[in-house]
């Protein structure tokens, strides 16, 4: 009797301990499911293309420039192996740079070459390859939102682990001496030339995409680009990317060009258009109705349309509340 209820309490801690790691293990789950990636240090550059698009040009031997109009100038980083995009949005008094890669090499001395407007930097979001890590700027503006701001002694914005996710590629965790706190909808005067700050929640919480009201262009970071979005990550919600979708619908037009922040498998700066993010808000819906299937076990694959799918948590993680459901 004193043996079968000795091995029925082992039986319970062994039961136990398998729970807790389990649970352990989904609360840990993105740091697990990223740590593997982790190189320590930034890929290898890739091979420089020999074919470029038509008035596009070499700033060295790892940025493009490809302007898209005698104000906005886009900067691609082909070599890196996320291909990263950000632009440089000038008006007549003051220059926005949306996002600056990975910091690999200074995007700053390359857009101080391309204007002697006064340059403030925004990140789309809080992620490695979007923030320059080491580059520092003059201006720094980020997105205003109430947990960003409580956090922030003295405007010092110290990055998480889960905003960053750096380690993988060997970049510190940075801290941003943040300028300008920008509401959402707010408008940016650059003298001659307006943007509206758009919060598109969903890659990320922080997630901002910018509406040039003059032309009616979009340039959305990652919330929305040709090739698979991450809707997986650690601040990720799948809500929120519903949310994000619903904020640029009812201000785009609809023959509106979105410019992404990662180009596809095309080497072309990576725009799409109204309908693809009438398709992405659709894919959005459906799932959250569970009326369309995804594919694979971790990330689960949905497919937005033929240039773009989400790649979401299992159904049983994903979250469908957001606290932005209901913001102006």
């Amino acid at each position: 009797m004193l043996t079968s209820k000795s091995t029925v309490r082992k039986l319970l801690i062994a039961l136990l301990l398998v729970i807790a790691f389990a649970l352990l293990g989904i609360w840990q789950r993105h740091l697990l499911l990223i740590s593997p990636w982790s190189i320590g240090e930034p890929p290898a550059l890739l091979v420089a293309q020999t074919e470029i698009s038509a008035g596009s040009y070499w700033h060295d031997d790892y940025f493009l420039i490809e302007p898209i109009d005698s104000q906005t100038i886009a900067i691609g980083e082909p070599r890196y192996a996320q291909q990263n995009y950000s632009y440089l949005l000038l008006g007549d008094e003051a220059a926005i740079l949306f996002d600056a890669g990975p910091g690999i090499r200074d995007i700053r001395s390359v857009a101080q070459s391309l204007t002697d407007l006064p340059i403030t930097f925004v990140p789309s979001h809080f992620h490695y390859d979007h923030i320059g890590n080491e580059v520092t700027f003059e201006t720094v503006a980020v997105i205003d939102l109430p947990y960003l701001r409580e956090r922030a002694a003295e405007d010092s914005l110290s990055l998480t682990w889960q905003e960053h996710l750096g380690n993988g590629e060997g970049f510190a965790l940075p801290t941003l001496e943040v300028d300008e706190w920008l509401l959402p909808n707010s408008v940016l005067d650059l003298g001659g030339r307006e943007l509206q700050v758009l919060h598109t929640p969903g890659h990320t919480e922080d997630s901002i995409s910018l509406l040039d009201l003059s032309s009616g262009a979009v340039f959305t970071g990652d919330f929305v680009y040709p090739g698979n979005l991450y809707a997986f990550l650690p601040t990720s919600n799948m809500a929120d990317y519903l949310v994000g979708a619903n904020n640029l619908l009812r201000v785009v037009e609809e023959d509106a060009l979105l410019f992404g922040a990662h180009r596809g498998p095309d080497p072309v700066i990576p725009r799409l258009n109204t309908q693809d993010l009438k398709d992405l808000r659709e894919a959005l819906s459906l799932i959250r109705n569970r009326q369309l299937q995804g594919s694979g076990s971790y990330p689960v694959s949905y497919p937005v349309n033929e240039q773009i799918s989400i790649l979401a948590e299992p159904r049983w993680l994903q979250s469908w509340r957001s606290e932005y459901a209901n913001q102006p």
